[in-house]
């Protein structure tokens, strides 16, 4: 049997996702990646990671506005987490009333590129997955 370029690259992508998911043996707790994973992984972390990446900084309520469907409780929830792992930057102006912006760190940054790659595959394999859904006799979400 000959091995191809195509075997060892598929081989090399099932190693790399075993070695994402993977537990240590000696750990009891979540494998970090996939602590990471969850929390950046979710919708509302998602689309607050793009509106916040497409402008320099919004306040709480803009950026509410732009997130249709989420909560006033969800987005504080969001954000306080994004800011705990320092991907977004809150930042108080000593004002009457008092504003408050958010804006992605660097590190929120880096993550923004990896983001809208894969709201690019998305886009790009929309119709697929549509199609898809309709031979398995489900309504697309």
């Amino acid at each position: 049997m000959e091995v191809t370029t195509a075997d060892t690259q598929a081989t090399e992508i099932r190693e790399a996702a075993k070695k994402i998911i993977t537990v240590p043996p000696d750990s009891f707790a979540l494998c970090p990646v996939r602590d990471i994973l969850d929390r950046i992984g979710d919708k509302w972390s998602l689309l607050s990671i793009l509106h916040l990446g497409s402008t320099d900084s919004l306040r709480f309520n803009e950026l509410r506005k732009r997130i249709t469907g989420i909560s006033q409780r969800m987005l504080t929830v969001t954000l306080r987490a994004l800011e705990t792992d320092g991907l977004v930057a809150r930042t108080v102006y000593a004002e009457v009333p008092p504003r408050v912006e958010y804006a992605l760190t660097g590190l929120g940054q880096s993550l923004l590129a990896a983001v809208i790659e894969l709201g690019n595959w998305a886009a790009a394999h929309a119709p697929a997955i549509a199609e898809a859904r309709e031979r398995m006799g489900r309504v697309a979400a």
